[in-house]
């Protein structure tokens, strides 16, 4: 059976979801907006391409997002999964995405998605956001307004103090 998130957080406004996640053991729904495992995509590619309705991928954190550079353009969107608030791979797997591989459709954090955190998300290419289960939405999009200043610099268009 898929599983459905009632809503996520896409580009700094609660929307509701319009994707459905399937386990790689549920049957493919005809239509409508997916995600798959990159194992299912890895062995369903053609039935999964053919089907209607936007596709995406979880990728793991520990992928490396070059694996999947040649198919880029036939995912609508790329969930990555953060384990625990500790692992921060996820981070540069969305950094790599966006600045190295020119990907430009969404990036969707998924797993321990907190507040604490998701300004950081959006600064390294993320621009949608599954809460964790038990976390507050509302709450989390205050994370966006946690900080004022910067000092990297990132995706996002911040500009980093300079010092005199």
């Amino acid at each position: 059976m898929a599983t459905c998130f009632m809503q996520i957080i896409r580009n700094r406004k609660i929307v509701d979801d319009d994707f459905v996640t399937v386990p790689n053991d549920a049957a493919l729904p005809e239509s409508g907006n997916i995600f798959v495992s990159l194992e299912r995509w890895r062995s369903e590619r053609d039935r999964l391409s053919a089907r209607s309705g936007k596709l995406g991928v979880i990728l793991q954190n520990t992928v490396d997002p070059r694996e999947i550079a040649d198919d880029l353009a036939t995912f609508d969107a790329i969930a990555v999964h953060f384990p625990i608030y500790r692992d921060g791979r996820a981070f540069s797997v969305a950094r790599i995405l966006r600045q190295r591989l020119g990907y430009e459709r969404e990036i969707r954090a998924v797993g321990n998605v907190l507040r604490d955190q998701i300004l950081f998300m959006e600064r390294c290419g993320f621009d949608a956001y599954q809460v964790a289960d038990g976390k507050s939405i509302e709450s989390a999009l205050g994370g966006f307004e946690d900080l004022t200043v910067t000092y990297q610099d990132a995706i996002d268009a911040r500009s980093v103090p300079r010092q005199r």
